[in-house]
């Protein structure tokens, strides 16, 4: 059966056909074709023939010409439509014209970083030159690190290590900062929030070195589909860019399903599980010999579908070795050899996590199935785009899970298939995450009088440090002057230089992370379930003193949910709407957020139910960090059905909803931000709704909903609107039983009095 037929089948499968939402179809799109420019070394042409490539696709050629002409770029075409090459030929070209040429690739990933120098590599073993390429991360031994300082031509890394490992050590790597004409920034999109914020400081570090032995790179940048990949791109490196998004590569015929299980229990809003479903499409798919991925959302749904699937071979007498999965926590050499197992065929179906969905080489599938929404429509096109990659048909089903931000998405194709609204936000300004990449680069570079590292502050800053005894100053430099190593305490994936360290209390007591300070008493607290990467952990203890988790595996059917006092206090209004407007006020500004975790709730895993509770006892924690709030006046309240206590169940209701669809419009995941509703704000004493970003300072997120507010209030009216539950669920206001019997109706009434319609 050939997938035509597959999809005739389904088709005409009454049972599947019922639960699909949405059915697109998109038609075959043929390339559009350049001539290589005339002034392409005759080597690089014979490769590229030799791979079957007679001509470039225009967007290939106009980011060739582009990048000679000593402009920097931002590449935004879809899944396999050749961005490698957009960037390689040009970089391959300069290094062939003058051998002292240096490049620094950067990718998010080490999968991906391997997946690059191979493809270089291929490269070089055409061309017969001594063009060396090197992979730099944590796995490379020391004699070969010192062979890469001397000779790499292009050195492969990642963010991390370039923070930790590069640019400390910069007198090692002369070679390369003397020389670097490119340094590519792949997969851009990823580098948002928090860690985007970091890389921005770290390319500002990046670049002074750089300046210092007097060299100034070009930046190839290359994106998935993002609503502002020119403005992120920006941000990142301080410099313009050109954006290249006329995509000239061909793109099969494909087939995008939505898939909303059905409901088992109307009135809780519970939906069949996701991973049940998935099982049962598979038992449609599998017989048919269809190369399939499925994208699961974590290490733990890979394995639980991957143990269902190989029950489901051995029924069909399908070998079990054609049925794998891939995730993090897998050896390098399991995962190149199941890499190569998808690519030459061998593998029938493959479960991973996202770490499958970036550009990888895994050659040409059939279907690719999405087990829950990825969590933006950038990650959801790039986990399709893995489905026919050359020119073949394809067919993509996204099935959803029970939550608000699935269930908006997959009653709402047009949201996903006809805009993209995602923008990436970073905040390079953000106080505590410049201090930190200041200090680091006052290790590696005195800092000058005058000089700027952030506009209007760098200054102010390296005073305050010399006061603190970070610094020295002498004349008109600044040294670093402690024993401290700094970049090796700061993490590029934490806004707070301050963590605390959680660690396996097994005999060989494994750190196996580490959270942010302020996140710490939700997360880790006594007798919390902690997951990570899918594992459950028990906490034993949070040695507050020590900065110190101690947690041990558990096997638990439920998670747990931290009970916390939040207080706000407002430091200072920085915008507020200029609308006349006798409902609500809308307001930007700086807050003191005050946390204290009280107990904890037992909830149980898919049906959301309440098992049990406990008692925390914890200190209080304190953040200053950006936010947005709304203001109900309380003349809006007139009707008799607003008591104070059901003006109480229908904000949570609301906050619960913005909660899960706020990420879906400003591209953050949903522990980025907090919700908190207010019957009676201490600040103005009216009912208000506060979003606050998670983070020390803020990165961003605040200030963009402050934007596009109406629109997300708007997405939200809807979803709850047309949820089918009677007094919610946790696909819309929350649980019922914790929202309150009016909870639905009283956040429908709030939201009707909101003027969304102008």
């Amino acid at each position: 059966m050939n997938l035509e037929q597959l999809l005739d089948y389904l088709e005409s499968d009454d049972g599947f056909r019922r639960q699909i939402t949405k059915w697109m179809v998109f038609e075959e799109q043929p390339a559009n074709y350049a001539d290589f420019p005339q002034e392409i070394d005759s080597r690089l042409k014979d490769y590229l023939q030799t791979r079957g490539i007679e001509r470039l696709y225009t967007h290939q050629l106009e980011a060739y010409k582009k990048i000679c002409s000593g402009e920097n770029v931002v590449i935004v075409t879809p899944t396999a439509s050749g961005k490698t090459l957009s960037y390689n030929l040009p970089v391959f070209q300069t290094i062939l014209e003058k051998k002292e040429s240096r490049a620094l690739y950067l990718f998010p990933t080490k999968a991906l970083s391997q997946d690059q120098v191979n493809e270089a590599q291929d490269i070089i073993d055409h061309l017969k030159t001594d063009i060396k390429a090197y992979t730099f991360d944590g796995d490379t031994p020391a004699d070969v690190r010192r062979t890469i300082r001397a000779a790499g031509h292009i050195v492969v890394t990642n963010p991390d290590m370039l923070h930790q490992g590069i640019l400390p050590h910069h007198t090692l790597w002369i070679k390369l900062f003397e020389n670097i004409k490119f340094i590519i920034l792949d997969e851009v999109h990823t580098y948002r929030g928090v860690f985007g914020s970091h890389l921005a400081n770290v390319i500002r570090r990046l670049k002074r070195i750089c300046a210092f032995y007097g060299s100034k790179p070009q930046f190839i940048c290359c994106s998935a589909t993002i609503a502002n990949p020119d403005e992120l791109a920006e941000k990142l490196i301080e410099e313009k860019v050109v954006l290249i998004d006329q995509n000239g590569a061909p793109r099969g015929k494909k087939h995008f399903l939505f898939y909303n299980p059905p409901v088992v229990n109307y009135e809780l809003g519970i939906r069949r599980s996701v991973v049940s479903e998935v099982r049962q499409i598979m038992r449609k798919i599998m017989p048919t010999g269809a190369q399939t991925i499925i994208f699961a959302r974590s290490r733990l749904r890979v394995e639980i579908l991957l143990t269902y699937l190989l029950e489901l071979a051995r029924e069909l007498k399908i070998p079990k070795e054609r049925i794998r999965g891939y995730r993090g926590g897998y050896l390098p050499k399991e995962r190149r050899q199941i890499e190569q197992g998808i690519k030459n065929g061998q593998i029938q179906v493959v479960v991973s996590t996202n770490a499958l969905e970036l550009g990888i080489d895994i050659g040409q599938l059939d279907v690719a199935i999405m087990a829950g929404y990825p969590g933006s429509v950038a990650s959801a096109w790039q986990q399709s785009g893995r489905a026919g990659r050359r020119r073949s048909a394809s067919l993509t089903i996204m099935v959803a899970s029970s939550s608000p931000l699935d269930q908006y998405i997959i009653e709402h194709p047009e949201y996903f298939f006809h805009k993209n609204p995602e923008s990436a936000q970073i905040d390079r300004e953000n106080l505590s995450i410049l201090m930190s990449h200041l200090k680091c680069g006052a290790f590696e570079l005195p800092f000058v009088k005058d000089e700027v590292f952030s506009p209007d502050i760098t200054g102010h800053l390296l005073d305050f440090l010399v006061d603190e005894n970070v610094l020295r100053r002498t004349e008109d430099k600044y040294f670093w002057m402690r024993d401290v190593y700094p970049a090796d305490e700061i993490s590029l994936r934490n806004a707070s230089p301050e963590n605390v360290v959680i660690i396996d209390n097994s005999d060989q007591k494994k750190v196996i992370g580490e959270i942010d300070l302020f996140a710490a008493p939700e997360m880790v607290h006594k007798d919390a379930i902690y997951i990570h990467d899918s594992v459950k952990y028990h906490v034993d203890e949070l040695d507050w003193g020590e900065k110190r988790a101690y947690v041990h595996r558990v096997n638990v059917d439920h998670f747990t949910d931290a009970i916390t006092k939040t207080d706000l206090k407002v430091l200072d209004i920085l915008e507020e709407s200029d609308e006349e407007n006798q409902v609500i006020a809308k307001y930007f500004g700086e807050v003191a957020v005050t946390r204290v975790t009280t107990g904890y709730k037992k909830v149980k895993f898919h049906t959301h139910e309440n098992i049990g509770m406990g008692k925390v006892y914890l200190p209080e924690m304190e953040m200053q960090t950006s936010a947005v709030w709304w203001e109900f006046e309380d003349s809006a309240f007139g009707d008799d059905f607003f008591e104070e206590s059901v003006i109480g169940e229908g904000l949570r209701g609301i906050a619960y909803a913005l909660h899960n669809l706020v990420p879906l419009h400003i591209m953050c995941d949903v522990s980025d931000i907090s919700v908190v509703p207010m019957v009676r704000a201490p600040f103005s004493r009216k009912p208000t709704i506060y979003v606050y970003d998670k983070f020390q300072g803020g990165i961003g997120l605040s200030k963009k909903l402050y934007a596009i507010d109406k629109t997300v209030f708007k997405a939200v009216k809807i979803h709850i609107s047309a949820c089918p539950c009677k007094q919610g669920c946790p696909a819309c206001t929350g649980p019922a039983l914790e929202g309150g019997q009016s909870g639905k109706e009283s956040a429908i009434k709030i939201l009707q009095l909101l003027p969304l319609d102008d």
